[in-house]
Formats: C-alpha cells, sequence, structure tokens
C-alpha cells in the first residue's frame, strides 16, 4: 500500500457503523491513519450548539478505528461566523470526548480572530487551497499538527495540480516535517479522479512522516 492515511468525508453525510469502522481499522497496516470529517448535523445544522448527543454517537462510531484513528476534522458552512462563547462550548465539549489532533476548517473571515482560542483548546487551522478567508492557505491556530486540504483549482474538486505545484506544496510538507509538527495533506480534488496521482506523485518526493 503506497498510501499512509485517507480522510473519511463521508461521515460527513451519514453515521457509519461500528463494524464499518473496524473493518477500515482491520484493511490498513498498523501505521496507515485516518482523518474523520465531524456529520454536517453538528456543523451546519446544529452549526456547534447544543450538540452533545452528537458529537457522543460521532465519537463511539469513530473510536472503533482505534489507534488508527488520528484526526477529526471540523469544517464550517461559510454563513457560520465566529463567536466566542459558542466556539468555546462547542470545542470543550469535543475535547471533553476526544484528546487527540483536531483540524478545523473556517470559511468564514471572522475566524481568523480565533487564533488564541484554538491554541487554548489545541486546535489546528487548516491551510485550504484555493483559500476563501485571509490567510487560509497557510496553517492557523496551534502549531502542533499542520493539515493541508487540496481541493483543485482553479476549478474546484475538478482540477489536477501537476508535479510542479505539488513539488512546490511538497517544500512546505518538508519545512513542517523537519520541525517535528504532525503534517498531514490530503487532496479533494476528487470530481475528475486525480486525486490520488497528486497524492501519489507528493509520495514520490516522500517527506518522511507525512501523513497523504
Amino acid at each position: 500500500m503506497r498510501l499512509n492515511a485517507v480522510e473519511i468525508n463521508s461521515s460527513f453525510y451519514r453515521p457509519h457503523l461500528a463494524k464499518t469502522y473496524e473493518r477500515w481499522h482491520d484493511s490498513v497496516p498498523s501505521a496507515f491513519r485516518f482523518s474523520v470529517k465531524l456529520p454536517k448535523n453538528i456543523t451546519h445544522e446544529l452549526r456547534l450548539q447544543y450538540c452533545e448527543t452528537a458529537l457522543d454517537e460521532f465519537i463511539e462510531q469513530c473510536l472503533h478505528l482505534g489507534q488508527k484513528l488520528g484526526c477529526l476534522l471540523v469544517q464550517l458552512p461559510p454563513s457560520l461566523s465566529y463567536e466566542p462563547g459558542v466556539a468555546a462550548t462547542f470545542f470543550t465539549a469535543l475535547r471533553q470526548r476526544y484528546t487527540g489532533a483536531i483540524v478545523l476548517e473556517p470559511r468564514h473571515a471572522s475566524w481568523l480572530k480565533a487564533e488564541a482560542l484554538l491554541e487554548r483548546f489545541q486546535v489546528a487551522r487548516v491551510a485550504a487551497d484555493p483559500p476563501v478567508i485571509e490567510r487560509g492557505a497557510s496553517p492557523g491556530g496551534w502549531q502542533g499538527v499542520r493539515y493541508w486540504r487540496l481541493h483543485g483549482s482553479p476549478r474546484l474538486y475538478h482540477s489536477a495540480y501537476g508535479l510542479e505545484r505539488v513539488q512546490a506544496f511538497a517544500r512546505l510538507l518538508e519545512q513542517s516535517v523537519a520541525q517535528g509538527i504532525l503534517t498531514w495533506c490530503i487532496f479533494d480534488n476528487t470530481a475528475s479522479g486525480h486525486a490520488v496521482a497528486d497524492a501519489l506523485d507528493l509520495l514520490d518526493l516522500h517527506p518522511q512522516h507525512l501523513q497523504a
């Protein structure tokens, strides 16, 4: 197996049975890691509020990945602005249930004011391409983990990155790895089938300890 990580995006749309997560756990090598996206019920419908029961259900499910659960991804809708009280209550509840790596992909510019809160809860802000907020192309928040989500540009979800752009990202990722930071890179340009080829090009450049 060439790839050493995958982002489970389907968890955003529907819950998965414990046995499904167990099957995924059993199907990959011991060093393989999964990132799991929080359900849209929590992020887009409940909008991070009054979601303790939903968090309980989600965490109970994905913990069946065992030690291969490497990260949780919280992607917010563009309409969801930063409210310090709501954010603090949400991340308190999430941290009570999960102590591992958490990354946040906000899509409203007001979340740039949340850096101190993200550091407090040890939550990294995703570096996204193409960025939808100022400074969105660079990792932010807590610096104990860095997570790139490459969605495809100029055509979102479709465009291939190609070797030259992959090399440019590889240099950034290698710098992060050299600093001893847990570093992820997820290619989300899946609509026209380019994600796997771009990820393999990245791994051929072989930054050590990179989750890609």
